[in-house]
Order: structure tokens, then C-alpha cells, then sequence
């Protein structure tokens, strides 16, 4: 992160390519996943079947994993759990509900900062259609 000066706002360094080729693979999943199962269904049977289309688009991921958090240089293994971290690069965190809860935008956010990452995504599966079920946070 670069700060332009004191009384602006914060200006980022771009993604390296391969993190911005990791998102477009991310959504691309999703949309698959939205298309064919549609809205309705638990999010264990999403993250399962996103899982799969990642696996097929040749990412590697991991699913439901604790990740150490690091405060006043002590490190506690209980800090947080990740839906689906992809090439240990992306944060995916996947919900099936009605209504986003602003939380889980902080989450997301928190999550990149803790794990210094630069790149999240909060995608519900419960809607219409899934453009809108998509946010994308970059730090």
C-alpha cells in the first residue's frame, strides 16, 4: 500500500498478475456453480461444488482451515478459519443466505489483514443471480 500523502485517501499497488488471473478463475466458478445449482441450497453444497470447478480450472485450494493469528507477538492457533483459500493467495469466504450482514464484509477484510493477503471474496450463493452475490475486496 502506498499513502499519497497524509490528507488523501490510500492508494494501492495493483495485484500481480497471477492473483488477478486467480480472481477471474474464482468468479468464472462461481458463475458455474450459480448457474447450474441455482439459489436455495445449503453452503456446504456450494462450497463443495466451487471446490470442484476450482479443482478442475487447475487452482489449488484449501477448504475450512484454521490460520494462526499474530498478536503482541504471540501467535494463537484458534485466530480464524477460512472457507476456501486459494494458491494461498485468495481468500474466498462463502455464504448461502437471504441478506449480506455488513460482518461478514469486515470479515473478509480482517481476514486479508491478519493474513496479509490482497485479495477476498464474499460470495452468496442465495440470489437471483450471482453478479450480485459478488464482492470483491482488495487491500
Amino acid at each position: 500500500m502506498i499513502d499519497k500523502d497524509s490528507n488523501s485517501k490510500k492508494i494501492f499497488a495493483p495485484l500481480s498478475s497471477r492473483e488477478e488471473e486467480i480472481g477471474k478463475i474464482i468468479v468464472n466458478c462461481a458463475y458455474k456453480v450459480h448457474k447450474e445449482l441455482g439459489p436455495g441450497l445449503l453452503e456446504k453444497v456450494y462450497e463443495i461444488c466451487f471446490c470442484h470447478e476450482l479443482r478442475k480450472a487447475g487452482l489449488e485450494f484449501k477448504r475450512q482451515i484454521d490460520v494462526p493469528v499474530t498478536y503482541d507477538e504471540l501467535e494463537f492457533e484458534e485466530g480464524l478459519r477460512l472457507d476456501v483459500f486459494v494458491e494461498d493467495l485468495v481468500i474466498c469466504e462463502l455464504k448461502a443466505i437471504d441478506q449480506v450482514n455488513p460482518i461478514w464484509k469486515a470479515q473478509v477484510i480482517s481476514h486479508l489483514k491478519l493474513t496479509k493477503k490482497r485479495l477476498g471474496y464474499l460470495i452468496n450463493f442465495h440470489c437471483e443471480t450471482i453478479k450480485d452475490g459478488i464482492k470483491r475486496f482488495v487491500l
